[in-house]
Formats: structure tokens, sequence, C-alpha cells
């Protein structure tokens, strides 16, 4: 066996001709990588204006092609299995009771930002008819471009009036309908529909009875159209006491099967900010809903 120090063996391969071509590929097998951890995180793509052009361009080298099927702004979604949306907070509100604009950062994971949701809707209407409300809801990219957007008409939310319960329409692009989010009657539990553009019930979505986060989650489980077992699930996340007590503003978290379709991880987004709606949201004195009951 050859001793450390013994030049007769070269302790490496030596590669033919010093370091090779620097323009040629590296051989099969070969990792350039010195980090054999996860994939690291493919970020949305940021204006990178090219020399000489003018400003808020984007360079040509840098466009990528979208997958066939995914709508613009959508493509980062198809990367990943989970999201986390937080409610911002609202300091006028939280004061004085006054309801403003419900107001949302998307993030992965991680907690990177990956997106914005800001409900539209006037004074008037957010005051007077409460988490009732109609509403559109827009969500923009890192870009601030405009990918997503959210109807609310206005329904009722009881049990004992079925013939107008909630529903919402989800947009990709704006004035492309992808899917909506339907609530189906039941006298005990609250269930909705995942639909396709045509109004095909395509996921079932079912939440426990009372929808009260008494110093836990509230989960809603996501199932096959014709099956009970779970796919995916939409959970309120405990905030704390403090925030629970003094404000609305809430967390949630989506899981999904990382291959579904990106036009179905939007609508259970909409789905998301309609069950925020409809049990968690807290207008002036009146307090949140627990179950289809109210």
């Amino acid at each position: 066996m050859a001793q450390y120090g013994d030049k007769s063996v070269a302790p490496y391969p030596a590669p033919h001709g010093g370091y090779g071509d620097p323009h040629q590929a590296p051989p099969p097998g070969f990792n350039p990588g010195y980090n054999q951890g996860p994939p690291p995180v493919m970020y949305q793509p940021v204006p990178v204006p090219e020399y000489g052009a003018p400003p808020g361009a984007i360079a040509p080298a840098m466009a990528a092609a979208a997958p066939v099927g995914v709508p613009p702004g959508l493509e980062y979604l198809t990367q990943i299995d989970q999201i986390l949306i937080h409610q911002k907070v609202e300091l006028l509100e939280a004061f004085i009771g006054f309801e403003t604009n419900n107001q949302y950062e998307i993030k992965n994971s991680l907690g990177q930002k990956i997106y914005n949701a800001k409900e539209k809707n006037d004074c008037c209407t957010r005051n007077c008819c409460g988490s009732l409300r109609s509403f559109d809801m827009k969500i923009k990219d890192t870009m601030d471009r405009e990918v997503i957007r959210i109807i609310r008409p206005f329904r009722c939310v009881s049990c004992w009036f079925p013939c107008c319960l909630q529903e919402m329409e989800v947009q990709a692009p704006p004035g492309t309908t992808i899917g909506y989010v339907k609530q189906d009657w039941h006298p005990c539990l609250p269930k909705f529909s995942i639909q396709g553009p045509n109004k095909e019930t395509l996921l079932k979505l079912d939440g426990p009875c009372f929808a009260c986060n008494c110093c836990g989650d509230v989960n809603f489980e996501l199932k096959g159209k014709d099956s009970d077992q779970p796919v995916g699930r939409i959970s309120k996340q405990w905030s704390g006491l403090l925030k629970e007590v003094f404000t609305d503003t809430d967390n949630f978290g989506i899981q999904f099967p990382l291959d579904m379709d990106v036009k179905l991880k939007a609508v259970l987004m909409g789905a998301c900010f309609l069950i925020d709606f409809m049990f968690f949201e807290k207008v002036g004195e009146a307090n949140q809903r627990s179950s289809v009951f109210s």
C-alpha cells in the first residue's frame, strides 16, 4: 500500500493537458456544485434593463419561455407545494374599529414574499355589509403586475338560505376566468366545491363544524371530487392571544400536491380568502362567525 508522501502515486488523477478547456462541458456524472442540499428557490423574475435601454426595460436574454397552459405571472406556482398567507395589521382598524381594505402578503415556505393581495372596495360597503361584503381583490407579483383577480359578489352565508350561498370567481390573467369557489349547502359543516372555468366540480373542501381557533389551528381538508382521501389542506393558523383578540389579522397555510394544475392552485388561494371573510373577519363590534348556522 502506498504511503502518504509517496511521489510514485498521484493523490488525485491528474487532468490531461493542464486544467482542460474551460469551454468544454464537464464529463457525465460530474457535479460542479459543492453543496448537495435542497435546490435553490426560484424567485419571481425582476426587470433587468439592458445597457442603453430605457428605464424599466427587460433584457431580451432574461426573458424565459412560459410553460404551456400557465397564465402569465403564475410560473412560480409550478415549483411549490405550499403557500403562506399573512394579513397585514391595519392600525386604524385595530384602534378605532373602522373597517379598511384587507391587505395580504403571500409567501413561500421560507417566508419569502411572492405576491401581494389587496381588497378593492368602498367605505360604505365595508362598514355596512361587514364580512358579507362584495369586493374585487387584486393579486400582484413582485414587479407590481396584476396576475390574479378575485371577484366576490354579495351573497347570503347562512345555511337557512341554501338558494343564495357564497361564491367567488378567480381570474388569471384578469378578464379570463380559470375557476370558481362555491359554497355547498350543508346543515352543519362548511363545505365548498373547487370548480373549473365551466363550473365543473374538480375538488371538494370540507371544514369543521365549529371554525373556532381557540389556541389551535383550524383545518379545511382538500379532497378529490369522488374520494374522501385528503390531497391538501387550508389551515387557519393560531396567531397568538393578543392578535386574535384585538385584531382580525389572520395567518393561513395552503398545502397542495406539487404537480397540481397551477390554475387550481390559484383558485385555492381564492378559497382561502373566502374562508377568511366567512369565518374569521371581524367588523367593528360584530363577532366573527364560527359555523354555518349564524
